[in-house]
């Protein structure tokens, strides 16, 4: 999984950004379990992951937040 550009993230609907951070934080668990048991192959797709599900979370609320301000 490559990093995802905030371009990107922008240009994504609130419910696909949802939908994309409720599958990122699966297989992060899946990657954790992979990491206990040793078979975890790759480490830095954890931290490109991690990263990642931040930007989109981050994002998310910037843009909820935008809409709260303009509709008040």
């Amino acid at each position: 999984m490559k990093a995802m550009k905030v371009e990107e993230i922008r240009k994504m609907a609130a419910e696909e950004i949802r939908t994309k951070i409720a599958e990122s934080r699966d297989e992060m668990r899946i990657f954790r379990f992979q990491q206990v048991t040793g078979q975890l192959t790759d480490p830095s797709r954890m931290r490109t992951l991690r990263r990642n599900i931040a930007r989109m979370v981050t994002i998310l609320r910037e843009t909820e937040e935008r809409a709260v301000v303009e509709g008040a």
